[in-house]
């Protein structure tokens, strides 16, 4: 199997761990890294052997790499994004796709004119607990899905600077909500506010209704003391419970608790290995830029709700 050349643009916080994983998946070359400071783009570049940027422009000209991934601030998606589709690449972006619906917009109408594929990194959809929850739920194990509850809290986390919980945070809960319900919401209602950050919202409790009344409902913030990353999904026969974290899984019913063992894997590992694999064979990744869209236009929609205190009506269908 030929491999597919990749390299990462932004290798902070994040970034890192991509050029990590790229580097140990069978299925990827890593040929390059960038990053705003050349300082780290040389150290990253140097600990992995590989050529290191500081210009993504430069990057970009390069024939052996045929898809990038971009782990910088959310600011600078956009424009990111753009360069590396009018390179010519296929593209993984890290979520939010852009900062704005009008950015994302314009991203994913380019991939598409392009015909270049174009992946959003919402990683909890790889998380194995996930998608062993997702398996337990079609199998009927607990009836029919009557709601889901989503709980993504901690304390600040230093990297963030250019957005706030609800496109940080909450969005990974409201991909997976759609993911779950394999269905699009028709209306939100939000409370958002700031308790200890001035510039962006650093808490957030939103309702998310779907048809025949299903309702998701999501808790995030940056306040908590520590980190919790949990989901309960209530059916007509029983209810199941995930940590994120431990990938543990809990199915109780009126008359037992069970407690499934399974070994743990890493997500990132499994995104990434899943998009290599999509971009080899040339097919539609897992996540796509329409999700990437969808899940931005309704964080957009959560923070609208709680400004007009109001819920915000949906119309997602159109752009499927």
């Amino acid at each position: 199997m030929s491999k597919l050349g990749v390299a990462v643009i932004g290798v902070g916080f994040w970034g890192k761990n991509h050029v990590r994983v790229f580097n140990e998946l069978a299925e990827t070359e890593l040929i390059a890294v960038c990053d705003v400071s050349k300082e780290r783009a040389i150290s990253i570049g140097e600990k992995y052997g590989v050529e290191a940027y500081s210009d993504s422009k430069e990057l970009l000209k390069r024939k052996d790499i045929e898809a990038v991934s971009i782990c910088t601030w959310t600011t600078t998606h956009s424009v990111e994004a753009m360069r590396a589709l009018k390179a010519g690449k296929h593209t993984f972006v890290e979520k939010p796709l852009a900062s704005t619906i009008k950015e994302a917009k314009r991203i994913v109408d380019f991939a598409k004119r392009e015909g270049k594929h174009l992946a959003v990194g919402f990683i909890e959809r790889f998380n194995p607990g996930v998608q062993r929850t997702k398996e337990i739920l079609a199998k009927g194990e607990i009836g029919e899905l009557v709601s889901a509850t989503a709980k993504r809290v901690s304390q600040w986390p230093e990297r963030i600077g250019d957005v706030g919980i609800v496109k940080d945070y909450a969005i990974h809960e409201i991909d997976i909500m759609r993911n779950i319900f394999e269905d699009d919401p028709i209306a939100v209602y939000a409370k958002v506010g700031n308790l200890k950050h001035v510039k962006y919202e650093d808490y957030a409790q939103m309702m998310l209704t779907f048809q025949q009344g299903k309702t998701a409902f999501i808790e995030a913030n940056w306040l908590t003391p520590y980190k919790v990353r949990k989901l309960s999904l209530t059916g007509s026969d029983a209810i199941v419970e995930l940590d994120y974290l431990s990938q543990e899984i809990t199915i109780e019913t009126s008359k037992r608790m069970t407690k499934p063992r399974y070994e743990w894997k890493e997500p990132l590992k499994l995104e990434l290995q899943n998009f290599a694999e999509k971009m080899i064979r040339d097919e539609e990744p897992e996540v796509t830029g329409i999700d990437g869209l969808k899940a931005l236009i309704i964080a957009e929609a959560a923070i609208k709700s709680s400004e007009k205190d109001h819920s915000i009506r949906l119309n997602l269908d159109r752009l499927s």
